[in-house]
């Protein structure tokens, strides 16, 4: 009875953590869009970051003053804010140069590839063999989803883009992993508030020089509010469920999202569609339900 009982428990984790990551991916796809809607990409993200950031900060500045830690622990979020300035500065860059339903699946499905072969290797976790069989299927559906053709001429065009959205999608790999490091100091409040800052700093210099903050503000107030609360609480989501579940499952779960921004391109923005996405949503929700049931 107690054995079945402690298995309930566990389900009842697991469910929750599943649904946590599949929420922290629709979040983050509509945070998205209005990035690519607003009309200066660096002030609007700066701007969504801010109001938690600042209600955060009280938290880990206890929590750096309340515990002991290692000089690694400083290292890891040392590194943690640097990807994420890196992140933020090309994450701008990028939907100044693409459209939403081309970058956004490059820019999700690199980790989706990266981040199970190195928690793997990095952390000692394990990957059965359905699971990278579904890995394999959404990669596949990211690679329908992308448009890409072996076209020259289309390949002249559209490089730039994807190596931009390339960089980003390095970028998340890096900075999930290390904050999978920072999660054995920090409490996911701290980390969130940790990780913002890395972010507004990076695009800092970008917002001081555009002089376009009040103008940004004034013409997407409505879109700033509700960015301001599904930028941190698609991560917060994320490293709650991160607590409980191997990285090399929920990763890959969380990019369910790259079909929501995909959908999110093609009915709000109006970006082309066709047959070739309907492929690529299938594959990804094999490959989804191949992962979800070989790791638990």
């Amino acid at each position: 009875m107690v054995h079945i009982t402690e298995e309930v428990k566990v389900t009842k984790v697991v469910v929750i953590s599943l649904i946590l990551v599949l929420c922290s991916g629709m979040a983050h796809a509509v945070w998205n869009l209005f990035t690519k809607q607003s009309e200066n990409k660096s002030v609007f993200l700066w701007l969504i970051f801010i109001p938690v950031t600042v209600v955060l900060l009280p938290t880990l500045f206890m929590e750096l003053a309340s515990k002991s830690f290692p000089v690694v622990a400083f290292v890891w979020m040392g590194l943690s804010m640097a990807m994420q300035a890196i992140y933020a500065t090309l994450l701008s860059r990028t939907y100044q140069m693409g459209d939403l339903s081309q970058v956004y699946p490059v820019m999700r499905g690199t980790a989706t590839l990266l981040i199970p072969v190195l928690g793997v290797l990095v952390f000692g976790e394990s990957l059965a063999a359905w699971g990278w069989i579904g890995i394999t299927c959404m990669l596949i559906g990211f690679f329908l989803m992308s448009g890409w053709t072996w076209k020259k001429n289309q390949f002249n065009t559209s490089y730039k883009p994807w190596l931009y959205a390339l960089s980003v999608g390095l970028c998340v790999t890096c900075y999930t992993l290390i904050d999978k490091q920072n999660l054995l100091y920090l409490s996911p409040l701290s980390l969130l508030a940790l990780t913002n800052i890395g972010f507004i700093i990076g695009l800092t210099p970008s917002v001081i020089k555009s002089r376009r903050v009040k103008s940004v503000l004034r013409s997407n107030w409505q879109t700033f509010i509700i960015g301001s609360v599904l930028s941190p609480g698609s991560y917060l989501l994320f490293l709650f469920a991160m607590q409980h579940v191997q990285v090399s499952y929920i990763s890959p779960l969380r990019e369910v999202g790259i079909v929501f921004g995909t959908v999110l391109g093609i009915l709000v923005l109006k970006e082309k569609s066709g047959m070739r996405r309907i492929a690529a949503a299938c594959s990804v929700v094999a490959g989804i339900l191949l992962i979800a049931f070989s790791g638990f």
